[in-house]
C-alpha cells in the first residue's frame, strides 16, 4: 500500500519548472477540425494530441525557437515553427493516403514503413479505438483483417490467426510492452484480463503466422503485440466511464458498466510516471446447451444422458453390473439380475447456471515509472507493474470457472536508440477457482454416494418391471426414487455442499483448482546500424524459466516429488539490406532455442520486398521461414483427472510422477495383482494401452462375439511428444489504386510432427495387443487385457503426442480500404482458409482446424459527418465449420453480426460521447461448443481526454 500512496503522491504534488507552452489547432482543407492529431516537438519525445475539436495545449521545457511536427493518419504531415513562447498555431493537414508510410515495428524488431514490411501486417490504431463499435478496443480486434475470435466468455476470448483455434491458443503469442501475458501455468493468453485500458493504448500490431525467427517457440501461428502511452509523450488524467446492457435469451437483460482513470504526469525531461485503474463487471453469457455431448438428438428423458452444459451425469456406469455386485452381496436374487438392461445409466446431473454466481468482474491495475538519465528517449529506464483481477469462465476438457483469479506481472526495462534490456515476471494465484464437472460430481457425491445411488435405482427398476412397467417407464421410477433426497439449487443445503466442494481441492470430494505458478523471462536486442553501415544488423536473445506449482491438482508436482521447473532459452540475428535504388530490400535471419526435454531447433526466415511504380506504392513481397513449438507445460508435465480420462503429459519424468491405484473387480485381475487394487503409472498410458475407438468397437460387440470383438482391438502406437514444425510460404502485394488502399496476402503451410490429443484405454492388468485371442486361456497376456475390457478393470487416458501424418494448410486474405469524400471512409475483407489431412491414416489423432473457410468483414465510418458527430458500423460473416476439442465436437453455424455507434464531441469537456450497440440483427450465435450463446450488448461511454 505505502508504494501506492507514494506513485499518487507524485501525481498530487505540485513541482513547477521553467516551461513554454504553445496552443493551437489542428484542421483538414475543409477548415474541419481533425481530433485525435500527433503534435510533438521536432527531435524530442515530447507530445500531445488534439482534442474532439481539434485543439491541443503542449508544454515543453525546450526553448523557443523549434519546430513542432503535426500528424494524422490519413492526412500528411506539416511542420510548424515555434518562435515564442504563448505562440497559438494552426496547421491545416493535406488529405493524403499514407497507410503505407505508417510505422511498424513488429515484423523486423525494428522501426520501418508498412510498405517495407517483409510480411503481412495488421494495425489497430488510436482512432480505430476511438472509432470503435465495440464495447473494448480488444473485442474490436476481431474487426481485423485475418482475426478469428473464440469468445469463452464476456471477458475472456482468445484470438486467432490461420487456423487451428483453441481456447486456450497455444500457438499465438500476446506481448503487452515486450511482456508475454500468457499464463504461467497453462501457457495460453487469458485475453485482456490483464493487459491494456482502452485510454492507454497507443498502438496495436498483428502479425499472423509463424514468426519463431525472431519471437521464438509460442509465436507459431501468429503474434499481438500491444503498446500502452508513454508519460513522456502523453500526460494528464484522462477516464472512461461505460454503462449499458447485455441481453440474452437464457439470461434475460442484465446492466453492464466498465469504468477507468489513467493519471501521467511528466515532471520534467528526466523523469515520468504513469498509473491506470479499470473495473469491468457485468452477467456473463448463461450457458444453457443441453444437447448430449456424445449422442446427437438424445436428451434428458435418456437413461444414459450426459449434457453439453450439465456437470454431474458423467458418473454413468452398466446397470446390469450394478444388479451382479447386488446379487453377489445377496442384496437381490441372482434371477432379478437379468430384469435389468445391458447398458448404462448415469446420475443425474447439475446445470451450468446454478454452478457458477454468473456474474463476470474483471479489475485491471498497472503503474510505471521511466527515467531518462540524459534528458532524451536515447536511453531510458521503466519499472512496470501491472495487476488483473476477476472471474471468468475457461474452457479446456472441462469448464471451469476463474473465481478470485489473480495475476501480476513485474518488468524492468533498459531501452534506447538501438537496444533493449528486460527481465520480468510474470505469477498467478488461482484463487478460489473450480472444475465444474467435478463440482457437479462430488455435489452429488455428497448427498448420496454412487454406490448407494446406482443400487437404488437398479432396485426400483426391477420392481417397477415386475409390476408391468415399459422400459421407459421403469427408467423414469428408478430415477425418481434414487433421486429422493437429492440437493435443490438455491436451498441453503445446496450451497453448503457447493461451498465444501469447491473449497477442497481432492477430487475425491472436491474441485477447486489450486495454482502459484510463475514465469521468470529476460530479453535483450541490439541493433548495429550506427556501427555497421553496409547492412543494418541485429542481434538478441531471451531466456526462460518456468515454476510450476498446482500442489499436485493439474500438474505432477504433489509434495511427493516438489515443484517442476524448466528452462528454455534462445539466440537470433537478422541482416537488412536495400538494392536497387532501395526498391529491393532482403531481409534474412535465423535463431536457435533450445528447451529442457528436446534438442534445439534452428528457425530461418528469408524475405524480399521490392517496390514497383514511379512513386514506390507498389509493394511486392514474398518470405519463407520455418517455425515451430515447444510441447507446452501441458503436454509435458499435466496429470489432471477430468473425470472421464486422466489428461497426461509425455515428459519423461512425468511418466513416473504420475501413479494412480485403482479398485480391480476381476477374479483373473485380483489373481494377477495379488489383490483388490493394482497401481498404474503413465507408462501404462503410453506403452500399454489401446486406442478408444477399438476399445469402443470392442464394446458394441463384446457380448455377442467376444472372439470377433477382440479381433478389433487395436494396441496404441505413440511416442513421447517432442516439438512441431510448419515451413511457411507467404507471397503478398500492398498498394493504392484509384484511392482504394489494397493489401493482398496468401500463405502455404505444412507442418510435421503436429501436436495433438489422442484418448487411449489401458488395462489395468495383461498386455496391449493388436487382435489379442481370449481363447488363449487367464495364462496369456493378451487374453488377460481382454478380461480387464470386458470386465470395466480399465484406465481412460488423453495423451499428448504427434501425428506422423504431414499436416498441410493454405488461405489467402484481401484487404480495400479508401476514404470517401465528407470524410466517409469504407474498408472490407476477406480470408479464405482450408487445411489437408488424412484422418484415415491416423483416425485416432484430432487436428482441431477450427476456422470458418470464408470470412467477410466490412465498415464505414465518419468520425466528423457533421461537427462534433461521428459513427461507425461494421459488419462481418463467416461460414459453419467444424469445431473438434477435448471438450465436445460438432458444427459451429453460419453467422452475421453488426455492430454500430455513434459519437458526440464535446470540445468545452474535452470528452467524448458514444452509443453502440453489437449484433444488432439480433440473433444469438457461438463461436465455439461449451460457452453461452453471445447475445447483444448495448452501451453508452463518456471518455474524457487530458
Amino acid at each position: 500500500m505505502k508504494i501506492y500512496l507514494c506513485i499518487l503522491s507524485l501525481f498530487i504534488c505540485s513541482i513547477t519548472f521553467a516551461q513554454t507552452t504553445v496552443s493551437g489547432s489542428v484542421k483538414d482543407s475543409k477548415n474541419e477540425p481533425i481530433p485525435g492529431a500527433n503534435i510533438k516537438v521536432e527531435g524530442e519525445s515530447t507530445g500531445t494530441i488534439s482534442d474532439g475539436d481539434g485543439k491541443f495545449t503542449l508544454s515543453t521545457s525546450k526553448k523557443p525557437p523549434f519546430t513542432l511536427e503535426i500528424s494524422s493518419i490519413g492526412f500528411g504531415t506539416q511542420k510548424v515553427s515555434v518562435t515564442s513562447n504563448n505562440q497559438n498555431v494552426t496547421a491545416v493537414l493535406a488529405d493524403e493516403e499514407t497507410q503505407l508510410d505508417e510505422i511498424v515495428v513488429s515484423a523486423s524488431r525494428t522501426p520501418e514503413r508498412l510498405r517495407e514490411s517483409p510480411v503481412t501486417v495488421e494495425r489497430f490504431t488510436t482512432a480505430d479505438v476511438k472509432r470503435t463499435a465495440s464495447p473494448t478496443f480488444y473485442d474490436g480486434l476481431e474487426n481485423l483483417k485475418e482475426v478469428q475470435m473464440n469468445t469463452s466468455s464476456m471477458s475472456f476470448k482468445s484470438i486467432n490467426t490461420r487456423g487451428f483455434a483453441t481456447v486456450a491458443n497455444t500457438r499465438f503469442m500476446q506481448l503487452v510492452d515486450g511482456m508475454d501475458n500468457s499464463s504461467p501455468l497453462l501457457n495460453f493468453v487469458l485475453g485482456n484480463l490483464i493487459g491494456v485500458s482502452d485510454i492507454d493504448v497507443a498502438s496495436v500490431e498483428l502479425l499472423p503466422g509463424a514468426s519463431s525467427a525472431l519471437y521464438g517457440a509460442n509465436a507459431f501461428n501468429g503474434i499481438l503485440f500491444m503498446k500502452s502511452k508513454s508519460p513522456f509523450i502523453n500526460e494528464g488524467i484522462s477516464a472512461y466511464a461505460k454503462y449499458g446492457q447485455t441481453s440474452q435469451k437464457a439470461a434475460g437483460n442484465n446492466e453492464y458498466y466498465d469504468y477507468g482513470v489513467r493519471a501521467a504526469k511528466k515532471f520534467n525531461d528526466y523523469f515520468a510516471a504513469k498509473a491506470n485503474f479499470t473495473y469491468m463487471k457485468g452477467t456473463e453469457w448463461h450457458a444453457t446447451d443441453y444437447s448430449d455431448k456424445t449422442v446427437e438428438g438424445r436428451d434428458r428423458s435418456h437413461h444414459n444422458y450426459n449434457g453439453m452444459n450439465v456437470y454431474g451425469d458423467e458418473a454413468s456406469t452398466n446397470i446390469r453390473g450394478v444388479g451382479q455386485t447386488l446379487a453377489g452381496m445377496g442384496l437381490i436374487p441372482a434371477s432379478a439380475v437379468n430384469l435389468l438392461p445391458n447398458e448404462n445409466v448415469s446420475r443425474t446431473g447439475y446445470n451450468e447456471v446454478d454452478l457458477t454466481d454468473n456474474v463476470v468482474r474483471n479489475a485491471k491495475i498497472d503503474f510505471s515509472l521511466h527515467a531518462r538519465p540524459f534528458g532524451n528517449e536515447n536511453f531510458e529506464i521503466i519499472w512496470q507493474s501491472k495487476f488483473g483481477f476477476g472471474n471468468s469462465v475457461y474452457q479446456g476438457a472441462n469448464r471451469y470457472y476463474l473465481n478470485g483469479f489473480e495475476m501480476q506481472q513485474h518488468k524492468l526495462e533498459l531501452t534506447g536508440k538501438n537496444f533493449f534490456i528486460r527481465g520480468y515476471v510474470t505469477s498467478e494465484d488461482g484463487g478460489n477457482s473450480y472444475d465444474m464437472l467435478f463440482t457437479g460430481l462430488n455435489i452429488n457425491k455428497a448427498w448420496k454416494s454412487n454406490e448407494t445411488w446406482f443400487g437404488e435405482y437398479a432396485g426400483a427398476y426391477i420392481q417397477s418391471t415386475l409390476g408391468g412397467a415399459t422400459p421407459t417407464q421403469a427408467h423414469a421410477t428408478a430415477r425418481n426414487v434414487a433421486d429422493t433426497g437429492r440437493l435443490i439449487p438455491g436451498t441453503p443445503e445446496f450451497k453448503n455442499a457447493f461451498n465444501q466442494v469447491t473449497s477442497n481441492s481432492d477430487v475425491i470430494v472436491g474441485s477447486k483448482l489450486v495454482d502459484n505458478s510463475k514465469i521468470y523471462h529476460s530479453d535483450a536486442n541490439y541493433n548495429f546500424k550506427d556501427q555497421i553501415k553496409f547492412a543494418e544488423i541485429q542481434v538478441g536473445g531471451s531466456y526462460r524459466r518456468y515454476d510450476l506449482n498446482s500442489f499436485g491438482r493439474i500438474y505432477t508436482d504433489t509434495p511427493q516429488f516438489g515443484g517442476i521447473k524448466y528452462d528454455e532459452y534462445g539466440v537470433y540475428t537478422q541482416v537488412q539490406k536495400k538494392f536497387m535504388d532501395d526498391r529491393l530490400k532482403f531481409t534474412g535471419s535465423i535463431r536457435y532455442d533450445k528447451a529442457d526435454n528436446f534438442d534445439g531447433n534452428y528457425s530461418p526466415r528469408v524475405s524480399l520486398v521490392y517496390s514497383a511504380g514511379e512513386a514506390k506504392n507498389h509493394i511486392f513481397r514474398g518470405s519463407f521461414q520455418t517455425g515451430f513449438r515447444n510441447p507446452t507445460t501441458q503436454d509435458q508435465y499435466i496429470g489432471f483427472n477430468v473425470g472421464n480420462a486422466i489428461l497426461l503429459g509425455s515428459a519423461p519424468d512425468n511418466l513416473t510422477r504420475y501413479n494412480e491405484t485403482l479398485p480391480v473387480t476381476s477374479a483373473l485381475g485380483q489373481a494377477l495383482v495379488g489383490g483388490t487394487t493394482t497401481t498404474i503409472d503413465g507408462n501404462n498410458a503410453y506403452f500399454n494401452s489401446y486406442t478408444k475407438e477399438s476399445v469402443d468397437a470392442f464394446a458394441a460387440l463384446a457380448s455377442s462375439n467376444p472372439v470377433a470383438a477382440s479381433a478389433l482391438l487395436r494396441r496404441t502406437n505413440v511416442d513421447l511428444v517432442k516439438p512441431e514444425t510448419v515451413k511457411a510460404f507467404e507471397l503478398g502485394y500492398r498498394g493504392q489504386y484509384e484511392g482504394f488502399n489494397i493489401d493482398i496476402n496468401g500463405y502455404y503451410n505444412i507442418y510435421n510432427d503436429f501436436i495433438g490429443n489422442l484418448t487411449v484405454v489401458a488395462p489395468l492388468y495383461g498386455t496391449a495387443q493388436d487382435s489379442p485371442d481370449p481363447l488363449l486361456g487367464p495364462t496369456n497376456p493378451g487374453a488377460q487385457s481382454v478380461d480387464a475390457l470386458a470386465s470395466g478393470n480399465v484406465r481412460a487416458f488423453q495423451l499428448y503426442t504427434n501425428t506422423d501424418i504431414e499436416i498441410k494448410s493454405l488461405g489467402f486474405g484481401v484487404g480495400l480500404s479508401k476514404k470517401l469524400p465528407k470524410n466517409f471512409e469504407v474498408s472490407a475483407n476477406y480470408n479464405y482458409a482450408q487445411f489437408d489431412f488424412d484422418q484415415s491414416k491416423d483416425p485416432s489423432f484430432e487436428a482441431g482446424f477450427n476456422t470458418p473457410k470464408h470470412r467477410v468483414k466490412a465498415s464505414i465510418s465518419n468520425d466528423n459527418l457533421f461537427k462534433n458527430f461521428g459513427f461507425n458500423v461494421s459488419a462481418r460473416w463467416s461460414d459453419e465449420y467444424m469445431w473438434e476439442s477435448s471438450f465436445a465436437d460438432g458444427m459451429i453455424d453460419e453467422v452475421t453480426v453488426i455492430d454500430a455507434q455513434i459519437s458526440y464531441g464535446i470540445p468545452s469537456l474535452k470528452s467524448i460521447l458514444k452509443v453502440g450497440a453489437t449484433n444488432l440483427g439480433g440473433t444469438e450465435y457461438r463461436q465455439l461448443l461449451g460457452p453461452g450463446l453471445i447475445g447483444q450488448q448495448y452501451f453508452v461511454s463518456l471518455t474524457i481526454n487530458p
